[in-house]
């Protein structure tokens, strides 16, 4: 009895009746998993994070920097065989391990399930994404014999289906036992007054709390604890929708262990000042990704010397980490972002509600958000031909049909220089 009334006195506190309404009206088991739930969510950092979306974010332009980076066709001949010897020698030592972000779901593809389930129109009988992402595993094994673990980041919403499917497909030829799956964290849905939404399973409703969720979820889910045992020294992170994606890309790897920096990543040049994606900048001495409506437009058009964009790196998800790094930014804070989302709710007749404009906040933290706790980062620029060929939308850029262009013509280059050598 003491349970349930410390758990109504903790939703008193943060002005949340209509939960205590609901509790009373449940038994059994319902009851309990509710009480278990509240218990578990931070109200302090839930009403924190509420609170932020009334204020402003303000960024000085004073405080922003551009960033150095290497191009990678520019490299020379030494220097790339010194940059690709160090990388392949940790590959080879079985001391590199791979992350997938699959927590996603295909719905702006108008796709109905786990984005990594979809299937590219490619070559006439088409590809899965899991499918391409493991093919291109199995490559870099047998090209460094070794077995890289492949370690999958799904959501509690797609979980199941998930495995389901990698089952089902036998992991593509991936080795089960090399393929290891956790779920990602998820913090609760906020109304515009601050009141917690209740699902129709009469549970608090919750979302993935972001990619930047993901350095947490690797050491809460014991999948940190497996890389060490594994004696697991570098761990890169990746999505699961680009088609084009390097998940072992010796020449970056090197390139951080030459550098001595602990966090690396691949970036393409920006299509024009004005493309929508996030850029590589230091912000107060730390490296830090800027998202593209937060760059001052004057900063956005500005040029170096040789006329190229000074805030022209694009991130592509295509990220580096010392297991140290991942360690240690596993235990930090990360900035929340918030987005105005659309999100059907029980009300307190039971009834479901199904919103016709954004009703409720989200919360979620954004991977490239840790790191600003570095002093440097290694940055190799790649080109999007090559390294980027995201499957976002239904039509237009970053679509299946732009995907398969990229795709396919990369893979027909690939082979005719294959030939030639």
């Amino acid at each position: 009895m003491d349970k349930i009334q410390d758990t109504i006195e903790i939703l008193k506190m943060y002005n949340q009746d209509h939960i205590i309404k609901l509790l009373k009206k449940l038994e059994g088991k319902e009851k309990e998993e509710l009480i278990e739930q509240i218990n578990h969510i931070d109200f302090h950092q839930i009403m924190e994070l509420y609170s932020n979306t009334k204020k402003e974010i303000a960024i000085k332009e004073n405080k922003i920097e551009n960033i150095n980076y290497l191009d990678k066709a520019k490299l020379s001949p030494d220097q790339k065989a010194e940059f690709d010897s160090l990388g392949e020698k940790v590959v080879r030592n079985g001391e590199y391990a791979v992350v997938t972000m699959a927590g996603g779901q295909g719905t702006r593809l108008g796709f109905s399930g786990p984005k990594g389930t979809f299937k590219l129109d490619v070559y006439g009988k088409g590809k899965y994404l899991f499918e391409i992402l493991a093919e291109n595993l199995k490559q870099a094994n047998e090209k460094y014999q070794t077995k890289i673990p492949w370690y999958i980041m799904t959501s509690q919403e797609n979980n199941q289906e998930t495995e389901d499917f990698l089952e089902k497909n036998n992991y593509f030829g991936y080795e089960k036992e090399n393929v290891i799956i956790f779920k990602q964290g998820e913090l609760p849905l906020l109304d515009k007054q601050g009141k917690l939404l209740i699902s129709k399973e009469n549970k608090i409703k919750e979302a993935s709390d972001g990619n930047g969720g993901t350095y947490a979820s690797l050491r809460l889910s014991g999948c940190l604890a497996d890389m060490k045992e594994k004696g697991i020294k570098w761990v890169f992170i990746g999505g699961v929708d680009n088609v084009l994606l390097k998940m072992v890309d010796v020449t970056l790897l090197g390139m951080a262990i030459k550098k001595g920096v602990s966090i690396a990543s691949k970036s393409v040049v920006k299509a024009n000042p004005h493309e929508k994606v996030g850029v590589f900048c230091k912000m107060n001495g730390h490296p830090k990704v800027i998202e593209y409506a937060e760059l001052p437009e004057k900063m956005a058009e500005e040029t170096d010397y040789e006329g190229e964009l000074k805030y022209g790196e694009s991130h592509i998800m295509c990220n580096l980490y010392t297991i140290d790094a991942i360690e240690k930014v596993s235990k930090e804070n990360l900035m929340y972002h918030h987005a105005l989302k659309k999100n059907s709710y029980i009300d307190e007749n039971g009834k479901e509600i199904i919103p016709d404009e954004p009703n409720s906040y989200k919360f979620e933290s954004f991977i490239f958000d840790a790191f600003e706790f570095f002093n440097d980062i290694a940055i190799l620029r790649g080109k999007r031909e090559d390294d980027f060929a995201p499957v976002k939308n239904k039509d237009g850029v970053d679509s299946p049909k732009t995907a398969k262009e990229l795709y396919e013509k990369y893979w027909k280059k690939q082979e005719k220089l294959a030939k030639e050598f």
